[in-house]
């Protein structure tokens, strides 16, 4: 059942909100038309997600009213990916803005406690695919989730990988982020007991293709339980991981 709805319920139940109080927070319009976004107030509602801002082709300008709606609508935290440098400067005269320069994604307000049912393990090939891996991990947190980073343990020196044995064989989770030929999607998914979202990255030389390569590995891999999003798209697998750590028997 999705969160935000068994909040309000719980809320109800609890004596902490009216029953008028929280129709009118159900009923509130779905968007706002700010002429240049629509900006949906209902997707928590619907998804158990806020939306996030992609901020690229976006003007500092337009990422500004945007947040100023989520913001009049309560929303918090706010992400805000593929967020350049010049970009987050001008936001941060606005708002209190938390940037991480190596992921290019901006957050406005505070990351929420953990409530996922375990561990998201996010694991790179190298250090060139940092910047992926650390979308994916953001994301997930501020989704409320707990991260564990394995940075840098491809298969080019797989004892560095087998020396996390049990930080993989604990996760709920795992995001396996590698370009090359995009071979340790395949390695933790022959070890790992729970998914395996696996992102390959535009990280290699002329025959990798832009990510072409490990993008083809990963979909070919013999692995069960490895499932692959887009080309660099860390958001997308760290959204995945976290609606698999919260997902709850349905009745």
């Amino acid at each position: 059942m999705n969160s935000e709805i068994k909040r309000i319920l719980n809320a109800v139940r609890d004596g902490e909100l009216s029953v008028d109080e929280a129709l009118l927070k159900i009923k509130t319009a779905p968007y706002e038309d700010i002429g240049y976004a629509k900006v949906d107030l209902h997707r928590k509602v619907r998804q158990g997600a806020a939306e996030v801002i992609y901020g690229a082709g976006k003007t500092p300008e337009q990422i500004i009213g945007i947040i100023g709606v989520m913001k009049k609508h309560g929303q918090d935290p706010i992400l805000i990916t593929r967020l350049s440098a010049e970009s987050a400067a001008a936001v941060s005269r606005v708002y209190a803005l938390s940037y991480d320069e190596t992921a290019k994604t901006g957050v406005i307000g505070t990351p929420p406690v953990p409530s996922g049912i375990g561990k998201i393990l996010v694991a790179t090939g190298g250090t060139s695919d940092v910047p992926v891996a650390q979308e994916a991990a953001i994301t997930a947190e501020l989704l409320g989730n707990e991260v564990v980073r394995l940075y840098d343990v491809g298969v080019a020196g797989i004892h560095r990988l087998l020396a996390h044995k049990d930080e993989i064989m604990d996760a709920s989770v795992i995001i396996a982020i590698a370009g090359m030929e995009g071979a340790l999607a395949s390695v933790i998914g022959g070890m790992a007991d729970c998914p395996v979202i696996a992102v390959p990255t535009s990280v290699g030389y002329g025959a990798s293709f832009g990510g072409l390569s490990a993008l083809l590995s990963m979909l070919n891999s013999c692995a069960s339980g490895v499932s692959v999003v887009n080309i660099d798209n860390g958001f997308g697998a760290g959204y995945l991981a976290s609606r698999i750590n919260h997902m709850e028997a349905k009745k």
